[in-house]
């Protein structure tokens, strides 16, 4: 395949995934109590990001629309952190998935063990940026962003089967 048509292909796909994690975080806000954040769908379609795009791409979608969900939803001080939360959760996903995993050729054990550590990196990464911002009060997000974590870890390993149906990830899958 021509080098500049898989160049734009991966950047309509970039584009494509940072609406789809922008969307799905926004469709569906589950309100957390005390914390003022919320649980969303958005995490499968990061997951996902960096299974089918890679690293980088994957990261770019990721942290982008993620981010942008925040920034429409008016939590401002959260983009940044969303941002690089979100795109570090991809580039870990792929790594778990196609190198940690790779001996494995079962989609849904490789989904499940990728979103594992998508989960604990939801938590642990918001949780040390907002104990800089609000101490030890930080704590009491853990629980919900476990939750947030664990829908994007069922959301996307139900997804995996489908999108291997899909000519152009299927080879990736």
């Amino acid at each position: 395949m021509n080098k500049s048509i898989t160049k734009t292909k991966a950047m309509v796909f970039t584009a494509l995934f940072a609406a789809l994690a922008c969307v799905a975080t926004m469709s569906l806000h589950i309100p957390t109590p005390g914390t003022g954040g919320y649980i969303h769908p958005g995490d499968a379609i990061v997951v996902l990001s960096g299974i089918l795009l890679g690293p980088v791409y994957g990261a770019v979608a990721a942290g982008l629309g993620s981010a942008l969900a925040d920034l429409l939803a008016g939590y401002m001080i959260y983009v940044p952190i969303t941002f690089f939360v979100k795109a570090l959760i991809a580039v870990a996903s792929y790594f778990v998935y196609h190198k940690l995993l790779s001996a494995s050729k079962n989609i849904i054990f490789k989904g499940i063990i990728t979103g594992c550590f998508s989960t604990v990196i939801v938590a642990a990464g918001y949780c040390f940026f907002e104990y800089f911002m609000y101490g030890s009060g930080a704590f009491a997000s853990v629980p919900a962003n476990l939750i947030q974590g664990l829908s994007g870890l069922v959301i996307s390993t139900i997804l995996l089967p489908l999108l291997k149906q899909v000519p152009d990830f299927k080879s990736i899958i």
